[in-house]
């Protein structure tokens, strides 16, 4: 075979299993591992040796023909997730690369969570498919060896054959020829052999993606490419109000002499996912989009409909002072520290809101087929969404299936999957498959944007200038209230808190008393709903904290390397922990002492030009990605024009998976943390994000891309994940070069030039 991605389908008997079976499935509370017979199906030794796959796990199969097709339930948006996974099932199986490809399944319980998010895919699936491929490789040596009339322990596995001195048999033939009847218990594949990292011939090693050839010449299929047999499409008209708004009147008399045009739909959501929602339906888009400028609708609109940034800052503010929020830290003598204190340093930084803006506008196909809805998308956490569809209509969760395609982009604007919803409704109203489809402006009001934050933040030195206390609080919408509240923790005030909007403000530096206050922006909640854009609470946290610590080490005049590295002392809760973030705060100490070295820290730079740093451990304590940047700028001191000549960073995530894939990686996401911090950002106005396309909302353009040098550590620790750390430390990394180079501090998230221009001012006043 060649190694091209392969969407594949996998026929099942009415009881869930393939008609050739090799299974892990639960059996009370053990795992499974056992051969299904063809004689206990009715089948033949024909059918077996001719035609007949199985399935060593549920995470893969193999075929007689020797082909070896792996099963995902990420999603693939760029990040080439099913070559990484493919890859840690092939290494322990010992698989020919050539044999494999990849099947991007439908959502079934059996597969567990389909969720892709938060960087935590490769890292949450390392263990599992190595000893799903582990234990298919035991299982094929075992029934190879007895085929060679062999013993086992006299075999060994290598490139999708057992090999037993000069004899040899490849697993397609074992597959059609072998008898299996082998179980696992947990215990059992916990104690499997896995190989070690010197050994690995697949992980860490130069191929191309298994999806790139199809993407390569347009034959992959994105959810805008989807279609169905008898569909209509629908545009959408939306309301003036994310919430409350209700729809008074529609007129649809103008669109009915438009050819194509059907019919306006006003939608009854009890999901609560669009209301006041219209869909203008036709028999193509073109003629939809037509239509809907045609379409006239009058609304009640919603409380918030007068609400703007000014408003959301002010707000966040105003809780910030309550002192509500929950305490995500709380040390006990940290008001005795700051009242003690020799200096303490304070300082308020901000975001704009910020939007998704992916390349594929959101879009999905309902359906209802063979006693089942069907939503044919591209989405991001199918689990989180499902009972939301069930609850728009009306029916079990069990009645509901999830096929994914490609997405063109994600950055966590598919984690929230309500643009479902008007599709399935449409197509629960129609009778009729229905695809929804949204324009790049519909995209951008209907989107769960990044809430615009305000964080306070303070730090006590004593009278020789070492940290004793600091703290941090955060004031946002939180994406995790309003769609997955299951997933909030308890601070240590019994106050619930959003894990993913307070996130990175735990750092690993020791700072003596510490307190994290989580507040949630009430007002945000009720204008929008926020959403987890990529990189999340990171992205404004660690936006805060890593230019706070410059800005505090400015003040008591020592170098900001330095100050971060008498910080990182690897103590106490910092000293890390097995099998995650071993070496605990040494590692981050390892990625910045060695950025600072590749990047030439502390060199001479002309007048107008300097360097920052900064570091980050990615999204979360638990699952640490080391990275630090050092960022070096010019700045114009007339107009404010920053420009970004290079970022150099370094990376410790462990051990790679996929090298070309991992730069490509953090190539995406430090290019996305540029733009997040020099250009894009809008507010909202009358309710509404202002800036819905290209004439107002600037991402980063070709023109501004710096250069880029990243390195990563070599490591055999636990892989972590890639997607986002490289993200949460430009930001900051570039404010602190921008204070290098004019002495002028900005505090606010895009940094534009008229932000800068106010900095210089207040610079030269001081």
């Amino acid at each position: 075979m060649s190694n091209s991605f392969k969407e594949t389908r996998n026929l099942t008997t009415s009881d869930g299993l393939s008609r050739r079976g090799f299974m892990i499935g639960t059996v009370g509370t053990g795992v499974a591992m056992a051969f299904v017979p063809m004689t206990l199906l009715g089948g033949s030794a024909e059918d077996v040796l001719n035609h007949e796959a199985f399935e060593p796990t549920l995470w893969y199969r193999i075929d007689p023909s020797g082909g070896i097709s792996v099963k995902v339930t990420k999603a693939e948006m760029g990040q080439h997730i099913g070559t990484a996974l493919a890859r840690i099932v092939a290494e322990e199986l010992e698989a020919d690369w050539e044999d494999v490809s990849v099947d991007y399944v439908d959502t079934d319980p059996k597969y567990g969570l389909f969720l892709t998010g938060g960087s935590w895919s490769v890292w949450t699936s390392f263990d599992q498919l190595s000893r799903a491929g582990a234990a298919g490789r035991v299982a094929l040596i075992e029934e190879g060896a007895r085929l060679l009339g062999v013993a086992a322990d006299q075999c060994i596995a290598r490139r999708s054959q057992v090999v037993c001195g000069d004899r040899q048999i490849g697993y397609g033939d074992i597959v059609a020829r072998g008898r299996f009847n082998q179980t696992y218990t947990d215990e059992q594949l916990a104690s499997l052999s896995l190989k070690p990292a010197a050994d690995r011939t697949l992980i860490g090693a130069d191929t191309q993606a298994l999806d790139i050839p199809e993407k390569t010449i347009g034959a992959a299929t994105y959810g805008i490419d989807a279609t169905y047999q008898g569909m209509v499409y629908a545009k959408p008209l939306l309301p003036p109000t994310r919430y409350g708004s209700v729809v008074e009147s529609v007129d649809d008399s103008r669109a009915k002499s438009i050819a194509g045009y059907q019919q306006t739909l006003v939608l009854d959501d009890p999901s609560n996912s669009v209301p006041g929602w219209v869909l203008v339906i036709a028999d193509s888009y073109h003629a939809a989009q037509r239509a809907a400028r045609s379409v006239r609708v009058s609304w009640q609109a919603g409380p918030t409909a007068e609400v703007n940034e000014a408003d959301l800052f002010a707000r966040a503010d105003e809780l910030i002072d309550s002192g509500s929020g929950a305490l995500f830290l709380d040390h006990a003598d940290v008001d005795d520290v700051f009242a003690s204190a020799n200096n303490v340093v304070t300082a308020r930084y901000t975001t704009s809101t910020a939007l998704h803006f992916q390349l594929e506008p959101v879009n999905a196909i309902g359906l209802q087929r063979e006693g089942k809805w069907e939503l044919h998308t591209g989405a991001q956490w199918q689990s989180l969404s499902l009972p939301v569809y069930a609850k728009a209509l009306g029916v079990p969760v069990e009645k509901i299936l999830m096929r994914t395609h490609l997405l063109g982009g994600g950055l966590g604007r598919r984690l929230n999957g309500d643009y479902g919803v008007p599709a399935l409704l449409a197509a629960q109203a129609l009778n009729k498959p229905v695809k929804v489809v949204l324009s790049r402006e519909d995209d951008s009001q209907f989107d769960s944007p990044r809430s615009p934050s305000v964080q306070r933040l303070s730090m006590a030195f004593d009278s020789d200038g070492g940290v004793v206390g600091m703290q941090h609080a955060a004031s946002a919408g939180w994406p995790t209230a309003e769609l997955a509240g299951f997933f909030l923790g308890t601070g240590t005030n019994g106050e619930k808190f959003d894990p993913f909007s307070i996130n990175g403000a735990d750092h690993w530096y020791e700072v003596g008393a510490h307190r994290v206050r989580a507040v949630m922006n009430d007002l945000a909640q009720q204008t929008f709903r926020p959403g987890w854009l990529r990189s999340v609470a990171p992205g404004w946290t660690n936006w805060a904290s890593e230019s706070f610590i410059d800005e505090a080490a400015s003040v008591v005049g020592v170098d900001p390397l330095v100050l971060r590295q008498r910080m990182l002392t690897a103590r106490g809760i910092n000293a890390g922990s097995e099998p995650n973030a071993v070496g605990g705060a040494k590692r981050m100490a390892n990625v910045l002492a060695r950025v600072a070295e590749k990047a030439g820290w502390g060199k001479s730079l002309p007048e107008g030009e300097g360097m920052g740093i900064a570091c980050t451990f990615g999204q979360e304590r638990a699952a640490p990605t080391w990275t630090a940047c050092v960022a070096e700028v010019a700045v114009d001191n007339e107009s404010g024009e920053v420009t970004l000549n290079k970022l150099t960073l370094v990376v410790d995530a462990g051990s790679i998976v996929h090298p070309d894939g991992a730069l490509a990686q953090c190539e995406g996401a430090a290019l996305w943390g540029v733009s997040l911090a020099l250009h894009e950002g809008t507010e909202f106005a009358a309710g509404q994000v202002q800036d819905t396309n290209l004439g107002g909302y600037r991402p980063l353009r070709m023109g501004d891309v710096p250069e880029l040098e990243i390195e990563f550590v070599e490591s055999v620790h636990h892989p972590m994940g890639l997607g986002e750390p490289a993200t949460t430390v430009i930001a900051p990394a570039i404010g602190n070069a921008i204070y290098a180079a004019t002495g002028a501090r900005v505090r606010h998230l895009p940094i534009r030039p008229d932000a800068v221009k106010v900095a210089l001012a207040a610079r030269q006043k001081a």
